[in-house]
């Protein structure tokens, strides 16, 4: 998060200055990605993604834990399908480089996406015995 805001900081400043930095707005966008992708993995882990618990809370405690355990089959199953695909098209990324860094490959750059899927994964797996015994909560 420091890097991209002195990155954009110093982007502007040599901008404004009339010697734009040609890389710096790539650099920042995948920075971007990345800050979010861990940063929903941490949430996942903390349990602060945006949720309904109160209408969960109108439901039955055996209702509540068969939709929880539904939930998480859900999300297990997308973020294995993301990660799967996520490192599919990092295969076929592997040629392609950034347009302002040519040294660097666009896999790298990309390679946050099964990263981030698998983090996700391991936070809903080390969540998952709480959200168990917070869904049997009378």
């Amino acid at each position: 998060m420091v890097a991209l805001a002195v990155i954009v900081t110093a982007g502007v400043a040599f901008r404004y200055t009339g010697n734009a930095l040609v890389w710096y707005d790539e650099v920042a966008s995948i920075l971007l990605a990345w800050v979010t992708y861990y940063g929903a993995a941490l949430a996942a882990l903390k349990r602060a993604n945006i949720g309904v618990p109160e209408i969960v809370r109108m439901f039955p405690p055996n209702a509540r834990v068969a939709l929880a355990i539904f939930a998480e089959i859900c999300v297990f199953g997308f973020f294995i399908l993301l990660a799967w695909v996520g490192y599919t098209v990092l295969e076929i990324l592997a040629s392609d480089r950034l347009v302002s860094l040519p040294a660097v490959s666009v896999a790298w750059a990309q390679s946050v996406i099964p990263i981030g899927s698998v983090l996700f994964i391991i936070a809903e797996a080390l969540a998952l015995p709480r959200i168990l015994h917070d869904a049997r909560q009378p």
